[in-house]
Parts: structure tokens; C-alpha cells; sequence
């Protein structure tokens, strides 16, 4: 549910208000540092009501940035529950902790699975075979899979279309970068936290000192992509340059010149980045072209013209004397190391912007390839925790229908803006319907929601991970055959170590 439909002024969300004395905090210097012990709808409004929240609240992102357990720690305080509850209301979110957990466990086998035949980082055997359909259909499903997965995660996805309308005109690192997505089968960019962090640079205006700025940037950015197969990629130009098969050819060449040669157009790739400036997106492309600035074109060409201004003047003044080799054989000498000279200015240059480049990204880095997949599994699993904790902690301890979802919303998203300063989109409906789908809130014909108590929560999946290994379907592969000994060596002989 989102918040777009609710407005703040028909919920008061707090009953109970506890002061911060701790020896050195709020109370200590004779400020009271108020927070609300729970998360309590008071005044739910009549059915049929329309809540609309103002416009401007429906870009904010799902992620909770805070961790489960602090999130566990505020929601469990004794005074949030009843008499006795509240070490019940412990046990069973780290009960709900690991089940989730485990539920996305089973999720990354398959993944890893699927991925088996795409990964350019296996150091193990292909056993197995796959015609072309059944590669294409495994690599819908894990591209399919893994989008999911960064939804899950409270990521949002940008549009590889729309990258330079998301893009500053100034690069943060000094750089002018481009990309050509005509290369790419398959593309997936997206972004978790797009906020702000400061830096300093030095300034003509302060007389060279240094002065803070901020910098626009995502503080988590996923990228996946697959190359488009050279053949594949030569038609296209064909058909849109109308063009012969030979300078189709050239042209496909000439665009993967800017490709790392281990890049291979059989592998899926996975990266994720941490705090890159959305002025740089561009520079997490495996074929990233570093272009020239005009500014740099300007002083390049600049020192390059008043490098050539002495041979030519030499060249004019002795044009006399030019019959002679003796003479003429200095003056040519000289004008052409003033012409290289300035070539190697403008390649100087260029390779000062790639190590620019690649010293920021080694900074940036987080993981690559089934990496990838492993922490983004462990965030979804960690944010869907969170947001069940949340509405748990309102439904096990409020009467309430599924008309009155809005306002507990809005309930839950002025809770961590009081608790803990937090402005963002609480996702009720996706942890309402796991809620549902384990059981834990039941509903009935009249649209009442009924929740288990933190006891009875816990007893309920206990049950459930007993029965856990019973029910657990079989990891069918689906798609390719087992090679025969003769022609699995024949395939694992084409690389020296004999993996793949």
C-alpha cells in the first residue's frame, strides 16, 4: 500500500512517550529526547474514507535503512507490549528472521543453478549441454529472477533508455564518458539510496581554496548485462546502415574495440557498486569511452598550436636557406617532435582519465557475477523481515480490517519518522500477503484481519521448519543433458585448466 492514498492528519500513532535519560544523551544536557514506544492506530477512519497524501511523497523510496536488529531491539521494549509479551514478541521475529532467511536460501540454490552455464567466473566442470532455445529460456528466467530479487530488496530500476536524462552535466571525477547500449542483449541498472554526500574541491572564486560541495549520488547501484552475439550484432547494422556484410563487420569490430577481451558474449555479468555519483553511472560499463572535455580540447590544442609556433617560425625564416639539407633536415626534426609532442598530450590525457577511472571504481566495488546474487538474496531476505516486524507489531495488538490497511500506512511511516528520523515509502501490501501466505494474519469473509499471537507466531513456524525438509520440492535442472565422458573431455580441453 502506498502511502499516496493516506494523509498524516487522520492517525495519531503513538500512546506512550518515553524520555532518553541515558547518562550523556538528550535528557542528561536537559533536552527530552521523545520517541514512541509503539506503533498504536487511534482514530482509524470511517470506511469509504479517502486519505490522499500530497504528491511529492510518492517518489520516496521502500528501503528501511536500519538494521533488523535495531529495528527488533526498538519493537520488542516491554512497555510496546502487554504484561509478558514482549520476550514472546522477540522470540518470534528471530524465528521469523531465520525463516525468511531460509526461504530465500532455497530461492539462491535454484538461481545458482540457472546460472551455472552464464558465469564467467566458475572455476568447476560444465557437465551438462543446452541447445540454443533452452539457454535462451534459462537466461529469461534468470534475468527474470534476479529483477525480482532487487525489487525484493527495495532497489528501483532505471531505465537503460533514460540513463542520460538521470545524468549531471559535469562528471564529479573530471570525466566524459559514454556508452553504447547497441551492444547489449541484455541490460538491468538499478539503484538503492540516491542521496548526497559532501566534498571539497578547490575554487578559483575562494582564490584556490577548498570549498564543500554536495554530491548527488546512489549509495547502492546493481548492474547486469549479457553482449549481444557478433553475428547478431552484424545483422542489426546491415539492416539499420544498409550497409555490405564486410562493413557491418568493421563497424561491429570497431564498437567492441572498447571491450575488455575476457568480456565474452555467452556470460551474464553481475556488478554492484557502492556511493557512485549519478554524474558517473556511465563509468560501471564494461565498454565505458573516455571522451575529451572542450575544455580539455581547447588547452590541448592550445599547447599544441604554441608548440608548433617555433619550427614553423624557424621553418619561415631559413625558407631560404631550405635548399640546403643541412639546414632543412633540423627544421623538419624540430616541427615533428613538436607534432608529436602534442599527439602525446591528448593520449597523456586520455590515460590519466583511465586511471581516474579505474581508481574509483576499485573503491566502489562491492561484488561481481554469483557475489552478487549472494548479498542481494541476504538484503531482500533482511528488508521483507523488516517490514513484517513493523506490521506485526501493529496487527497483533490493534483490531483491524483490511479498509483501515491506509491508515496503518501511514501509521507505520510517521512511527520511523518519529523513531528514527526516517522519510520513506512502507511497502504494507507485499508484507501483508507473506504474512498471509505463512499464516501468520489470516483473513476472513468480512475483511477482518486476524493475527497470531507472538506465542502461538512462534510455535506456527517452528511447525513449519519441521515440515520444512518433507515438503522441500526437488531442484529439477529442466533444461540440457548430462554429457557423455568422451565428449565432456572434449568440451573442458578447450581451456588449459580444463574449467569453465
Amino acid at each position: 500500500m502506498s502511502p499516496a492514498d493516506t494523509t498524516p492528519e487522520r492517525v495519531d500513532m503513538t500512546t506512550a512517550m518515553k524520555t532518553d535519560a541515558q547518562p550523556g544523551g538528550a535528557a542528561a544536557q536537559g533536552r527530552e529526547h521523545i520517541v514512541p514506544d509503539s506503533i498504536t492506530i487511534e482514530g482509524l477512519p470511517d470506511e469509504g474514507t479517502d486519505i490522499v497524501a500530497p504528491d511529492e511523497e510518492r517518489d520516496r523510496e521502500h528501503f528501511i535503512p536500519i538494521t533488523r536488529f535495531a529495528l527488533m531491539e526498538r519493537l520488542t521494549i516491554p512497555s510496546a507490549w502487554p504484561p509478558g509479551q514482549s520476550v514472546a514478541a522477540r522470540r518470534f521475529f528471530s524465528y521469523l528472521d531465520y525463516w525468511r532467511h531460509q526461504r530465500y536460501g532455497a530461492q539462491l540454490l535454484e538461481m545458482e543453478q540457472t546460472y551455472e552455464p552464464f558465469s564467467p567466473d566458475s572455476d568447476l566442470l560444465l557437465t551438462r549441454s543446452f541447445t540454443d532455445d533452452e539457454l535462451g529460456g534459462m537466461q529469461k528466467r534468470m534475468v527474470e529472477s534476479i529483477r525480482h530479487i532487487l525489487t525484493q530488496a527495495n532497489y528501483r530500476e532505471i531505465n537503460p533508455e533514460s540513463v542520460e536524462e538521470i545524468l549531471t552535466k559535469d562528471s564529479h571525477y573530471g570525466l566524459d564518458l559514454h556508452v553504447d547500449f547497441s551492444l547489449f542483449e541484455e541490460v538491468l541498472i538499478f539503484y538503492r539510496g540516491a542521496s548526497t554526500r559532501k566534498d571539497q574541491k578547490r575554487t578559483l572564486r575562494k582564490f584556490m581554496r577548498k570549498e564543500e560541495f554536495d554530491v548527488p549520488i546512489f549509495q547502492r547501484l546493481f548492474l547486469l548485462f549479457k553482449l549481444k552475439p557478433l553475428q547478431e550484432r552484424i545483422r542489426e547494422i546491415m539492416e539499420d546502415e544498409k550497409v555490405s556484410r564486410k562493413e557491418a563487420e568493421r563497424m561491429a569490430n570497431k564498437q567492441r574495440a572498447h571491450l575488455p577481451g575476457a568480456v565474452a558474449s555467452g556470460n551474464i555479468y553481475m556488478k554492484l557498486f557502492k556511493n557512485i555519483p549519478r554524474s558517473d553511472i556511465e563509468m560501471v560499463f564494461p565498454n565505458t569511452e573516455v571522451k575529451y572535455r572542450m575544455m580539455d580540447k581547447v588547452m590541448l590544442s592550445g599547447g599544441g598550436i604554441a608548440g608548433l609556433g617555433g619550427p614553423i617560425v624557424g621553418a619561415v625564416t631559413k625558407f631560404s636557406a631550405l635548399a640546403n639539407p643541412f639546414v632543412a633536415i633540423p627544421v623538419v626534426i624540430g616541427f615533428g617532435g613538436a607534432v608529436f609532442r602534442g599527439a602525446m598530450n591528448f593520449v597523456n590525457k586520455r590515460n590519466k582519465y583511465m586511471v581516474v577511472m579505474a581508481q574509483n571504481l576499485y573503491f566502489h566495488s562491492m561484488a561481481d557475477n554469483r557475489g552478487v546474487m549472494i548479498k542481494l538474496i541476504d538484503r531482500a531476505a533482511e528488508e521483507d523481515v523488516k517490514e513484517e516486524m513493523l506490521l506485526y507489531a501493529v496487527l497483533a495488538k490493534e483490531r483491524a480490517n483490511r479498509r483501515d490497511l491506509k491508515a496503518i500506512d501511514i501509521a507505520i511511516e510517521q512511527y520511523l519518522k518519529s523513531t528514527f528520523g526516517l522519510d520513506i515509502d512502507f511497502d504494507l501490501d507485499d508484507a501483508l500477503e507473506r504474512l498471509l501466505a505463512d499464516g501468520i494474519v489470516t483473513e476472513d469473509a468480512n475483511g477482518d484481519l486476524h493475527t497470531l499471537s507472538p506465542v502461538d507466531a512462534a510455535e506456527h513456524i517452528d511447525k513449519m521448519w519441521d515440515l520444512l525438509l518433507d515438503e522441500l520440492p526437488d531442484i529439477d535442472p529442466h533444461e540440457g543433458v548430462e554429457m557423455d565422458v568422451d565428449k565432456l573431455r572434449a568440451e573442458n580441453s578447450l581451456s588449459p585448466s580444463g574449467a569453465t
